[in-house]
């Protein structure tokens, strides 16, 4: 656990935080990916490689660096909404593709919360707040994930209940979904999960192929009219509707 401590004033800061809530906060990364990064020697504390993952440090007082920069926490957190085009990866940086981040120019050092691949489009979330990264992303916090869908066939009532009520996956069965038939071709989906391209493959599970998908919501957040390629900073009110 982290520590705290009281200063003269009465005023609570904190002293110890773990390496890689420290490289989350700070806007680097998630704390997996953290994780990741410390156990490769990408981190120095002081001067010294660390690849302990319990390392603890006070941010007030030791000198952190991620591949040689000398990394500090942002006491802005930054909360904003894309409208992600195709084509791009959801990434910080991939060589040879177009990211999300090509898309958004500000001076805060952001992250995308979840995926959309590359062929797919619709509402993204970034931030450098990790407390937000963890309650998006884990079950746990029955975060709705809503998508607007085409398929390439008519799809039965049938197909849709059988990826309604979960189906077999990846060694697991995904969680019940809420499903609204728009057409013969085009449905929306609720999740409350977000496995690795689980709305294709729950598709082709049923023999049809997703050719469009869209994900228009996120919890309280709705991609609305936001142009493709658009971004916009979350309102104080949506910022409140994501806290746990």
């Amino acid at each position: 656990m982290e520590k705290f401590l009281i200063d003269e004033l009465g005023i609570v800061f904190m002293s110890l935080i773990r390496l890689q809530k420290f490289l989350s906060e700070a806007g680097i990364c998630s704390r997996r990916k953290g994780e990741t990064h410390i156990q490769a020697g990408l981190v120095r504390v002081n001067d010294t490689v660390v690849t302990e993952l319990g390392t603890k440090v006070d941010p007030e007082k030791d000198r952190i660096e991620f591949k040689g920069r000398v990394v500090t926490l942002k006491n802005d957190p930054v909360y904003i909404v894309l409208n992600k085009p195709r084509g791009y990866v959801t990434s910080c940086s991939q060589p040879g593709d177009k990211t999300v981040m090509d898309l958004i120019k500000i001076p805060q050092r952001i992250y995308p919360i979840g995926r959309l691949d590359k062929d797919s489009t619709g509402l993204l979330i970034l931030t450098n707040n990790g407390s937000l990264h963890h309650r998006l992303l884990h079950p746990s916090f029955d975060h709705d994930k809503e998508y607007d869908v085409t398929v390439s066939k008519p799809i039965t009532d049938g197909a849709l209940n059988n990826i309604s009520k979960g189906m077999p996956m990846m060694g697991t069965k995904t969680r019940p979904a809420e499903i609204k038939r728009i057409s013969s071709r085009r449905f929306r989906i609720v999740l409350k999960e977000g496995k690795n391209r689980q709305i294709r493959r729950m598709v082709r599970k049923v023999g049809n192929h997703v050719t469009r998908l869209k994900r228009i919501r996120v919890s309280n957040i709705e991609l609305g009219r936001l142009a493709v390629g658009g971004w916009r900073y979350l309102t104080e009110n949506e910022q409140k509707g994501l806290a746990p």
